[in-house]
C-alpha cells in the first residue's frame, strides 16, 4: 500500500515534477516494481506472457516495457530490451550507468547481456526464472567478474504478485490448449 507521500498517480508512476528522489531502499523497489507489474498486466491482457520492466534514473521512470513478442513477431521484444531501449532514446546515450531496472521476471540470457551491455547499474527483479534465468537461476551473466561490467542484483522484491501473474497466464494458456 502506498500513502499519499509517495507521489504517485493512478498508475503508479512518479509525476513528471516529482523532485528526484534515490531508488534505492525497500519501500521505493516496491514502488517502482509495481509499475513494472502495471506493465506486466498490459502484456497479459494482449495475451502476451505477463513480463514488465522500467528504468529509473534519479527518482524517474525513463524507459517502460512490456513483452510483445506476440505482437510485434519480433523473438527479441521482451520487456527489458524495450524498456533499455526507451530509456536510451530517452537520455539520448546508451551508456544506462547510472540507472536500475525493474523487472517482474528474471532476465534471460539476451536480456542479462543487454543490461551489461547498458551499463545499468542496479537490476530488480520479482519472480525467479529456474527454466530461462540468467541472473542467479542458470547463469549469472549480470554479476560474472570476467566481463567488463558488473551490475548490482536485487531478487525477490514482490515476488508473490510477480509469480502470480505469471501462473494465472499459463493456466490460462493451458486451459484454452495453447501453450
Amino acid at each position: 500500500m502506498h500513502d499519499s507521500t509517495d507521489n504517485l498517480d493512478g498508475d503508479h508512476m512518479p509525476h513528471d515534477d516529482d523532485p528526484p528522489r534515490s531508488d534505492d531502499g525497500p519501500r521505493i523497489d516496491e514502488r517502482f516494481m509495481s509499475a513494472a507489474l502495471d506493465l506486466a498486466q498490459t502484456a497479459m491482457d494482449a495475451d502476451e506472457v505477463p513480463v514488465g520492466a522500467v528504468v529509473v534514473r534519479g527518482g524517474r521512470v525513463i524507459g517502460r516495457g512490456f513483452n510483445q513478442r506476440q505482437t510485434l513477431h519480433d523473438p527479441t521484444a521482451h520487456a527489458e530490451m524495450l524498456a533499455i531501449t526507451a530509456a536510451a532514446e530517452s537520455v539520448g546515450d546508451w551508456r544506462l550507468d547510472d540507472c536500475t531496472l525493474y523487472v517482474t521476471l528474471e532476465p534471460c540470457a539476451m536480456c542479462a547481456g543487454a543490461i551489461v551491455l547498458a551499463r545499468i547499474r542496479r537490476l530488480v527483479y520479482g519472480a525467479t526464472d529456474p527454466k530461462a534465468g540468467a541472473c542467479a537461476s542458470l547463469y549469472t551473466i549480470p554479476t560474472d567478474p570476467r566481463l567488463n561490467h558488473q551490475v548490482q542484483v536485487t531478487c525477490g522484491i514482490l515476488e508473490a504478485p510477480c509469480s502470480a501473474i505469471l501462473k494465472e497466464f499459463f493456466a490460462r494458456q493451458r486451459a484454452l490448449g495453447k501453450k
